[in-house]
């Protein structure tokens, strides 16, 4: 297939399954999160077990080390096992998240993650029906995010409110925008790849970036607008 095909030369047949996959097993993930988060929270018992201890970094070193293996991997992988996968770090990211529910009144977390999804939503149709050319901004909004990681490693240690406000702000911008540019990067390579084995690894791999780009969107919105409790 040419290599130079454009979303605009695809038939909307092949955007259409693609996504469709992609937010089918997002919603999938992201549910299984939230039931994985609630549970943990609700259980005295799981919580000494993983805030009373060293497992809770034990568990965000597993995290990252599923992603780094999933996107490291996907080529050699079925799609059966790579879909466990994401399965799995649906799983460990919710427990991880409990907390929110110790911090956070339900009515609020459940009022952030509506006005959350509403801006993934609208920020990936964007990246789907966009003339311009996004994946040319993707150096911009790697190195930005780069920098607010390091600004938070740094913030550990000065602990200011006004540099957490400040990196939530520009954190809600950089995954807003890297939920069109992750879209539009994806839909393109599953236009090239579409009759084979990797449109739906392609499919799976897009289903964690844009679940990743949510949930960054989610718990930025959360620390701004969040009733405490």
């Amino acid at each position: 297939m040419d290599t130079r095909m454009t979303l605009n030369m695809a038939e909307p047949s092949v955007q259409r399954k693609f996504m469709t996959g992609v937010y089918l097993r997002m919603f999938v993930a992201l549910l299984i999160t939230a039931v994985a988060a609630y549970i943990t929270a609700s259980s005295e018992t799981l919580l000494k077990a993983i805030y009373g201890s060293y497992l809770i970094y034990g568990l965000m070193i597993g995290e990252l080390a599923l992603v780094i293996i999933l996107s490291a991997t996907i080529r050699k992988l079925s799609a059966l096992a790579a879909t466990l996968f994401l399965l799995l770090y649906s799983v460990l990211n919710g427990v991880t998240l409990a907390s929110i529910f110790l911090i956070y009144s339900i009515q609020s977390i459940t009022r952030v993650f509506i006005a959350s999804a509403a801006m993934f939503l609208a920020m990936s149709i964007y990246g789907m029906v966009a003339k311009t050319d996004l994946t040319k901004y993707g150096r911009y909004l790697g190195m930005a995010l780069v920098g607010i990681i390091v600004v938070s490693i740094l913030n550990l240690i000065f602990k200011s409110s006004l540099i957490e406000w400040g990196v939530s702000i520009l954190g809600v911008g950089i995954f807003a925008g890297l939920t069109a540019y992750d879209t539009q990067k994806f839909l393109k390579l599953s236009i090239n790849n579409y009759g084979t084995e990797s449109f739906q690894k392609l499919s799976i791999i897009a289903s964690l970036e844009l679940y990743l780009d949510f949930i960054n969107i989610f718990l930025r919105l959360l620390r701004l607008f969040g009733k405490r409790k």
